[in-house]
């Protein structure tokens, strides 16, 4: 039934389409396309257009793009010739007075009376009766136009509702006319096809009015749009919302986001394979060839957008930022597209890098990787350059960042040899502990990393603050005159994410906000860094205790001045001493009132999280920045950083059982099925625990569970022993037990006690 309403459709827009004159452009700008754009910080301010760098490319493939496109914003009309036909055209304004007709420059949307309780009415008799005469006159006359979709669900015909705060839609009625259209006769569902296709030909009057963005808006949630049969005219519906201005698209982000969370999940799903199946269809055949239709995906790209705006800008986020990647992108050549948008800055073609939001943060890493492969390649090619022309020996150890340390002095050691080959830190890490045999295959990086870790952070060292309330470390305010160790911690974070190494890192989000403001190292070394601009949820996630105590100040409904007794001065201990400072000029005589409260609270997060830790939170930002300098970066959310460097914290233990490798041990033996046994009925607390204990950190790798390469290997020792790990090899070691319950009472006993003991 579908594949005949689209054949008919079809002929109806090729007919529609041969009316030039009656089509809209699709575009209301346009650009030169040549001015290369500046790159700004993810995520960008303005919520559709192209993000950070309108970048050129072929997108995922060169059959994207079209010779003599100007701008990849610049979607064509739907006839080619359009812009050109109208210069010629006869407009109202040049006819004589005699025989122009007079009319509304808002038409008069008629008055249309039925409620949704009505219509479920005349639902539920045609379902009885078998006749749906009325109700397909009701859907035939519906959506014949846009002045009768604002009759049918506007709540009030003609009352203005330019806000956008209510869309003035009744949602309630939307919803019930949607779910009830899929169960109707196929003559109807083909009525309201034809109906949206004369909507979307008809002549437009110049800008739009709200009345038209409530009937975008209303079409845009039809269900019908779910099957590739409709996807032509679906194509034209997303085309025209993206070619709308920044103001209506305003307008449609803050009435998307009063949309409940299951119509807006339908929606974003809806693009989602909309978008795939545009990329791999299941049957060509039944789509356009994509030299036709080439504007599909950017269209959909940039409406799904508006959707994801109106994600960030809810409150309470309605979808995870998860839900919004397409993993469809992953099977694409993600890095073909990754290099025309760093390539081109602000150039005429689409890229899906200029919507980060839908690249996952595999393909994210993905790119990090070859980006940074690509850098120490050529950072080793270099040298090796460098070497023959000055006809010295060449030496392979050239080719890689190699580290020499002692384990009694392993920060010194490690700062110095960062210090010493700072210009070779995008090579391949390799390390050698003096005097200890062992060629690094992977497993003296990690224990470098994970010893340093330990080390570095430890409360004795004095550079962490560790706050058992959130569990997480803070930088230590107390001054002093080198701050090159939190450097070497920023450029260990900054490692970690080259050589694909998961950290045991206990950062509060805000950190990795700051670490990303800005995303690339300014030009200016006096432009400050890591200013970000933070909240009194930022505290809560690092001092929960003093900002639940700033939230009750704010709230405070007594004489905050008498009460309180508190100025714009506040003390902190360092090293054994208070010192006092003053948030603003003068605040040790400025009392905190009603009035100013709400500025005191937020010069004091802002002086918690910001400028006490200038210092110390910049040498680790030029630390991070200064081996993961990246245009690729750019692409990463906060969130992202966090997942690239610690790992995320999503377990899945049937799928570690699935990857895991076993030596000495095979899967059906009697211990290892008797280990799985324990494993997966483990609480999650205890699942954490033995993930740390074998690994050395309780997170997951970007890639999952499969990427740890988790080994299990049998060791023949007493059953009185308990399990032994080796995290550099994310290996854990097993005697023979007699049975589950021995295994679990000493695995229980291996993985609660294993914190403080040195590795293996």
């Amino acid at each position: 039934m579908l594949l005949n309403i689209m054949r008919e459709n079809n002929t109806q827009l090729h007919q529609g389409e041969r009316e030039r004159d009656r089509l809209p452009p699709i575009s209301n700008h346009s650009s030169s396309g040549t001015d290369r754009g500046p790159k700004l910080p993810y995520p960008s301010l303005n919520f559709i257009s192209n993000h950070k760098k309108e970048a050129g490319s072929h997108s995922l493939s060169s059959q994207f793009i079209l010779p003599g496109i100007r701008h990849g914003r610049d979607l064509p009309p739907i006839c080619p010739d359009v812009r050109q036909k109208h210069q010629h055209r006869i407009t109202i304004d040049i006819l004589p007075p005699e025989v122009r007709a007079r009319f509304a420059s808002d038409p008069v949307i008629p008055i249309r009376t039925k409620t949704a309780k009505e219509f479920q009415e005349d639902i539920e008799r045609a379902a009885v009766s078998g006749e749906w005469k009325h109700v397909h006159d009701f859907y035939l006359t519906t959506f014949d136009s846009f002045l009768e979709l604002n009759a049918a669900f506007k709540k009030e015909a003609n009352a203005p509702f330019n806000t956008i705060e209510d869309s003035g839609i009744n949602t309630k009625f939307v919803n019930a006319v949607y779910d009830a259209l899929l169960l109707t006769p196929p003559d109807t569902q083909r009525a309201v096809l034809k109906g949206i296709i004369n909507s979307l030909l008809r002549e437009w009057k110049g800008r739009r009015t709200k009345d038209d963005l409530r009937a975008y808006f209303i079409l845009v949630q039809n269900p019908q749009c779910t099957s590739p049969a409709t996807y032509v005219i679906y194509a034209h519906l997303l085309r025209q919302i993206a070619a709308l201005g920044e103001a209506d698209h305003n307008f449609l982000m803050h009435w998307f986001k009063k949309l409940s969370q299951k119509r807006f999940k339908q929606l974003v799903e809806r693009l989602h394979f909309f978008i795939s199946t545009r990329l791999f269809p299941a049957k060509p055949e039944e789509l356009p060839p994509m030299a036709k239709c080439y504007w599909w995906i950017p269209s959909a790209t940039k409406v799904l957008s508006l959707l994801n705006a109106a994600n960030s800008i809810s409150c309470t986020p309605i979808m995870p930022f998860v839900d919004f990647y397409n993993l469809t992108l992953d099977h694409t050549d993600f890095m073909e597209d990754y290099h025309t948008w760093q390539t081109h800055g602000n150039s005429t073609r689409f890229t899906f890098c200029q919507f980060p939001f839908i690249l996952s943060t595999v393909v994210k890493k993905a790119i990090i990787q070859k980006d940074s492969e690509q850098q120490m390649i050529s950072m080793a090619r270099q040298s090796l350059v460098d070497k023959v022309s000055r006809r010295q020996r060449v030496d392979m150890s050239l080719l890689f960042l190699n580290i020499k340390v002692r384990r009694l002095q392993l920060v010194s050691d490690s700062l110095d040899e960062l210090a010493r080959n700072r210009a070779d830190l995008k090579k391949k890490l390799k390390v050698t502990f003096v005097g200890e045999a062992g060629l690094d295959m992977g497993g003296l990086t990690k224990e470098w990393f994970l010893l340093l870790i330990r080390q570095i952070f430890h409360t004795d060292y004095g550079m962490f603050t560790f706050f058992k309330d959130s569990h997480c470390h803070w930088f230590s305010s107390w001054k002093c005159d080198n701050y090159s160790e939190f450097r070497l911690v920023g450029a260990l974070m900054g490692l970690a994410v080259y050589n694909s190494i998961t950290l045991d890192i206990r950062f509060p989000p805000c950190v990795y906000k700051k670490l990303l403001t800005p995303p690339v190292v300014p030009c200016d070394p006096d432009t400050p860094v890591g200013m970000a601009t933070l909240t009194l949820d930022d505290l809560q996630q690092v001092m929960p205790d003093l900002a639940h105590g700033l939230a009750e100040l704010l709230s405070y409904e007594g004489n905050v001045e008498e009460d309180f007794c508190t100025t714009f001065q506040v003390s902190q201990e360092e090293l054994g001493v208070i010192k006092s400072y003053n948030l603003k000029p003068g605040g040790d005589k400025i009392p905190v009132t009603n009035q100013n409260r709400k500025e005191y609270v937020q010069l004091y997060v802002d002086f918690l999280l910001n400028k006490s830790i200038y210092r110390q939170f910049a040498a680790f930002f030029y630390g991070f920045h200064s081996v993961c300098a990246s245009d690729a970066l750019l692409l990463l959310r906060p969130e992202e950083v966090e997942i690239l460097v610690c790992g995320s914290p999503n377990l899945d233990m049937s799928s570690l059982q699935k990857a895991a490798q076993y030596e000495g041990y095979s899967k059906t033996d009697p211990t290892i099925r008797a280990f799985w046994d324990v494993v997966l009925a483990f609480p999650l607390e205890l699942q954490k625990k033995l993930l740390h204990f074998s690994t050395g950190s309780d997170r997951v790798p970007v890639g999952g569970m499969a990427d740890l390469n988790f080994k299990i290997s049998k060791i023949d020792a007493s059953t009185d022993w308990l399990p032994i790990s080796h995290t550099c090899f994310n290996q854990i070691c097993l005697p023979t037990y007699k049975n589950k319950k021995e295994l679990k009472q000493k695995l229980t006993i291996a993985i609660s006690n294993a914190e403080g003991f040195g590795l293996e």
